[in-house]
C-alpha cells in the first residue's frame, strides 16, 4: 500500500502561517516531521504549515507562549524562534529571522528519491478561471500540489465534475471536483503537475507581487 503524501503547506506569501486567533484549520496530517528543541529538551514534532516568517506545529511541548525555542525542518533548516500560542497540542512559533521558502521547497524536492520527485503543498492566492460545460467562471487559488489544487469562487462546479483550469503562465491538466463545500472546492488534477514547472511560475508570481 502507497504510503500517504504529507499534507503540510509550504505558505508563500509574506506573512505568518496561521489565523489571527491562534487556530489552525483541522487537517489530520499525514504531515513533515520536524525537531523542536525546548531548552535542554530536544522532542520530535511534525510540521503542519512554514512560511518565511513561522511555523505551525503538532506535538508535545512544555513551552508556553513567550518562549524562546528552536526548531528543525525535515529539509535539515534550522530556525530560532517565540512561541506565539499554544492551543493542546498545536504550536505557532515566530521565526527571528526568514526563510527562504524557494529554497526550502528547493531542498525539500531533493531530498526525495529521484524517481518519485514530487511538489509538495503550496499555499499562495493566485487568480485563475474554471471551465465545465458552457461555463467559464473566475476563481482563487488557495493551495496547488502536483496532484491537485484547492479553490476558492462564489460559482464552483459541485463534486464529480470535470473541469478546464487556466493560470496564467502555468500549463494545468484538466481536473476532477473531488469535494466542494460552500465557496471552497477541492480539484483532483489527471495528470501531475511536475514540480520543475510549478517552481519556475511560483518564482515568477514572486517576483510580480513584489513590484
Amino acid at each position: 500500500m502507497a504510503e500517504a503524501a504529507s499534507v503540510t503547506t509550504f505558505v508563500m506569501e509574506n506573512r505568518l502561517p496561521w489565523l489571527e486567533d491562534g487556530v489552525v484549520a483541522g487537517v489530520e496530517g499525514p504531515f513533515d516531521a520536524g525537531v523542536i528543541y525546548e531548552g535542554d529538551l530536544k522532542r520530535d514534532c511534525f510540521i503542519q504549515k512554514v512560511s518565511a516568517l513561522g511555523a505551525t506545529l503538532r506535538g508535545e511541548m512544555k513551552s508556553a507562549p513567550g518562549d524562546e525555542v528552536a526548531i528543525e525542518l525535515a529539509s535539515g533548516h534550522r530556525r530560532q524562534g517565540t512561541i506565539d500560542w499554544v492551543r493542546g497540542r498545536e504550536a505557532g512559533i515566530r521565526f527571528k529571522q526568514p526563510l527562504d521558502m524557494l529554497a526550502l521547497i528547493n531542498r525539500h524536492l531533493i531530498n526525495q528519491p529521484t524517481e518519485r520527485r514530487a511538489m509538495p503543498r503550496v499555499e499562495l492566492r493566485y487568480r485563475l478561471h474554471l471551465k465545465w460545460s458552457a461555463n467559464l467562471e473566475p476563481a482563487m487559488l488557495r493551495n496547488i500540489s502536483a496532484s491537485g489544487l484547492q479553490v476558492e469562487g462564489e460559482a464552483l462546479p459541485p463534486r464529480g465534475t470535470f473541469i478546464s483550469i487556466f493560470i496564467d503562465g502555468l500549463n494545468v491538466p484538466a481536473g476532477e471536483v473531488v469535494w466542494q463545500k460552500g465557496n471552497l472546492a477541492g480539484i483532483e488534477l489527471m495528470e501531475d503537475l511536475s514540480w520543475s514547472s510549478i517552481i519556475p511560475w511560483i518564482r515568477e508570481v514572486g517576483k510580480n507581487s513584489g513590484r
